[in-house]
């Protein structure tokens, strides 16, 4: 259903793969500024949705828009004052390993924002504080965590102030303490930055501790949008199923 006050709307999207439906007319609306997280089964189409939004991907029929404009026939050309307001952490941190963190974060501010190299390096190592990272501005990737480098590639996509910064499973491979530092720092990003983060992920506390709301995906639509106390409460057995992690029941495999 449309929600004129969402600022970003999937309307009635569908995509498939050699021939196989990911997304069979998806419906989804975020509000500006919330922590929405998409759930669901491995395939089921949860990064999918997020790199249609960006462009990566393009879909096969119906509506995606952002802050009231339609965004999915914007052609290439076009879409990168949309990457601007848009971030993308992805699953793997790709940072630059010849570069140390402050080179990496500033380097979007010196292609993107015209910085110079030194005030791009000062600016990155504000957006580093913000991560809890400033000590480690000097070191290079192959030096720190995971986790560490996890919290780096989203000063990095913080340095260009994007509105929305999607996540595409932001604690998968990480130990438990740095990933509720990342649950900490989604958090953070909408209460003191005011930005809307919509969070790919499989993980229950991030998912049950961080978010406002909950989407989750089932058989290429959006099955149930909830809270997470909601969605604990929820009724419905197939919910239940996948909250439970229960290998029986009534979820079709693999998740389609």
């Amino acid at each position: 259903m449309s929600d004129d006050r969402a600022f970003v709307e999937w309307r009635e999207v569908t995509k498939s793969f050699g021939g196989k439906a990911v997304l069979k007319g998806m419906n989804l609306a975020v509000a500006k500024g919330e922590v929405m997280y998409i759930i669901g089964t491995s395939g089921v189409g949860k990064s999918v949705t997020i790199k249609l939004l960006l462009g990566l991907l393009r879909i096969d029929g119906g509506e995606i828009l952002f802050d009231g404009q339609r965004v999915d026939t914007l052609p290439e050309s076009k879409l990168a004052p949309l990457r601007k307001r848009i971030g993308m952490v992805f699953q793997s941190s790709t940072l630059f390993d010849s570069m140390t963190l402050a080179e990496n974060v500033g380097l979007p501010l010196r292609k993107h924002g015209k910085l110079g190299h030194h005030a791009s390096l000062v600016e990155a190592k504000k957006r580093l504080e913000q991560v809890y990272m400033g000590e480690y501005a000097e070191r290079y990737p192959a030096e720190l965590s995971d986790g560490m480098r996890k919290r780096a590639a989203i000063a990095r996509t913080l340095a260009l102030n994007p509105e929305v910064v999607l996540f595409d499973e932001p604690t998968t491979g990480l130990d438990p303490v740095s990933a509720r530092r990342v649950d900490r720092l989604i958090r953070e990003l909408a209460e003191k930055l005011g930005v809307t983060a919509i969070v790919v992920s499989h993980d229950p506390p991030s998912i049950f501790g961080v978010a406002d709301r909950v989407a989750f995906l089932y058989k290429g639509l959006v099955h149930v949008v909830a809270t997470p106390a909601e969605l604990k409460a929820s009724p419905d057995p197939i919910v239940q199923q996948f909250i439970g992690g229960k290998s029986t029941g009534p979820m079709e495999t693999p998740g389609f």
